[in-house]
């Protein structure tokens, strides 16, 4: 049996020694030696993953690296070969690793070693940004895998943050409130004690089991600390409440930027050309895998463009609803239920079947390598948008792209958080919320420019009352905070998908967007390092 696996290893190396998947002539570059059986392996590491995407958007891409360098008239044809080798090699390591381990006195009086890391990815642009997650999964190689893809979402998404990430190895749910806050705040001790947090260095954010009330503990631990004395030491993490310095429309914003993306291809007609599916949201189904922060806010925004949600999968059960699901009402039900879907109408015992249900588009927001090699070819769906980090191993996506599925990546989809987080460090930076200097100066104009109106009616002998429409009325003050957020978000993620989506186009990838998003984010970290150099 195993000699078998071996074999089929080695056939798949060989291939891939000869070939392409995606047919693009290139110049020099070759995938690692240690990285190309990741496209076969059935399970590989998080961090082999990205290395994976990462290195086979490098064999598209590089050619126009060169091209790019043509600029520098002063360098020869070897040393730009040596400048693109290098900024490619700066491009795929992590900066740094901080694992730590230290004591916690549980309520019973017991001890217990608590094992926790941060890894700065990438510090081509500073701060670093990404998130800290508590679970039981946390290792270095999970932490540095979504380092790695922090710094691609931020790239790809034109936000100008290095990547990193965080992570504690406990299950919050065996912990008492009491001592959550004390391992948090002594996480921060320790990141503050290595200068791995502050506004200029590294921003943490909520992520898995995390949430405004540990970002709290962080930022009060931080100012009461380090950052006394730093005037900006608020913006040190994201993701805070809107009381502590955090911003409107931070809880939903994940979930609204897997919509958007999908808003924005579902409607491009090149792309639904390739998959063989009608533009816009009209007569569509989908299900959802995963059903938390992202997954829940993704389905009620697409319910509310008239998708039909036939299908969640959740941990711990299932629903099939033909006629349709409310996900704005499961998700209330959920959150008073503690997070659970059991006891909801038509709710049953968790399965893997219903990920199988013939649907349009498929949210993918529970967590990495749920989309496997052995359920690719099942799946019946001809969009998934990756709301969750990596839910898609190398060789379920080869399997995809031949089936003509759209994926919709993760450092593409689920990149409305840390956009949204972008808002609130600027909010922070800025000491004032958005819109508030303006807001009585345009409702006091709008309301004098409809008097104007009036009495120049009345002028002319025209008896008439001017009254704003509701939709005026309700920008009569300028905008909000949240319409601020909201719209520039959209303008974000837009931006982000068209860029994506002129890349595949530029470089034939027809549906594979992971490539495309990939090679976006690449070329615009080689222009940074290119134009800031690489060392001293």
């Amino acid at each position: 049996m195993f000699s078998s696996i071996r074999n089929a290893f080695k056939m798949c190396k060989s291939t891939l020694k000869n070939i392409t998947p995606l047919a693009i002539p290139v110049r020099h570059y070759d995938i690692p030696e240690r990285l190309q059986e990741v496209a076969c392996e059935p399970n590989p590491s998080f961090f082999r993953m990205v290395e994976y995407f990462y290195h086979n958007a490098v064999r598209v891409c590089e050619p126009a690296l060169y091209e790019y360098l043509t600029k520098h008239t002063h360098l020869s044809e070897r040393k730009r070969k040596q400048r693109v080798a290098g900024i490619l090699k700066v491009m795929g390591s992590c900066n740094s690793c901080l694992q730590m381990e230290f004591p916690l006195q549980r309520k019973n009086g017991d001890y217990e070693i608590v094992q926790a890391y941060r890894v700065q990815h990438s510090v081509h642009r500073l701060p670093c940004k990404g998130g800290i997650r508590f679970s039981t999964e946390v290792n270095l190689d999970e932490v540095k895998a979504l380092a790695s893809l922090m710094t691609f979402k931020c790239a790809c998404s034109n936000i100008p943050f290095g990547g990193s990430k965080g992570g504690v190895t406990i299950n919050p749910k065996k912990y008492t409130v009491a001592e959550l806050q004390r391992i948090t705040r002594r996480y921060t001790l320790e990141l503050a004690k290595k200068n791995y947090i502050g506004a200029g260095i590294d921003v943490p954010a909520p992520d898995m089991n995390t949430s405004g009330r540990e970002m709290s503990w962080i930022v009060d631990t931080y100012i009461k600390t380090l950052g006394y004395s730093d005037l900006n030491a608020a913006a040190c993490v994201t993701g805070k409440p809107i009381n502590g310095g955090g911003i409107n429309g931070r809880v939903e914003a994940t979930g609204r930027g897997v919509f958007m993306t999908i808003n924005y291809y579902i409607h491009d007609p090149h792309f639904m050309q390739l998959i063989g599916l009608q533009p816009g949201f009209k007569g569509k189904t989908a299900i959802i895998q995963g059903f938390g922060n992202v997954g829940s806010y993704a389905a009620i925004f697409l319910a509310e463009r008239g998708v039909k949600i036939i299908g969640v999968c959740e941990h711990d059960a299932f629903l099939s609803a033909p006629e349709g699901l409310n996900p704005a009402d499961l998700m209330k039900y959920m959150i008073k239920n503690k997070r659970s879907a059991k006891g909801y109408p038509g709710a049953k015992e968790a399965s893997p079947e219903l990920l199988y249900t013939k649907c349009d588009i498929l949210v993918a927001a529970a967590k990495e390598k749920t989309i496997t090699a052995d359920n690719a070819p099942k799946i019946q769906t001809k969009i998934i948008a990756e709301g969750a980090n990596g839910p898609t191993v190398p060789a379920a996506d080869e399997i995809l792209r031949q089936k003509k599925v759209l994926v919709i990546p993760d450092l593409l989809c689920n990149a409305g958080g840390v956009s949204v987080s972008y808002f609130e460090y600027l909010k922070n930076l800025n000491h004032v919320s958005f819109g508030k200097l303006s807001i009585k100066f345009w409702r006091d104009s709008n309301t004098a420019l409809l008097d104007s109106v009036e009495k120049s009616l009345k002028g002319a002998k025209i008896d008439a009352k001017v009254s704003p429409t509701p939709a005026f009325a309700s920008m009569m003050s300028g905008a909000s905070e949240k319409h601020i957020v909201g719209t520039g978000l959209e303008f974000s993620m837009t931006n982000a998908c068209a860029n994506v989506a002129a890349a595949a186009k530029t470089h034939n990838l027809g549906v594979d967007l992971r490539t495309a998003a990939y090679v976006t984010a690449i070329e615009k970290i080689f222009a940074t390092y290119d134009e800031h150099g690489l060392a001293f």
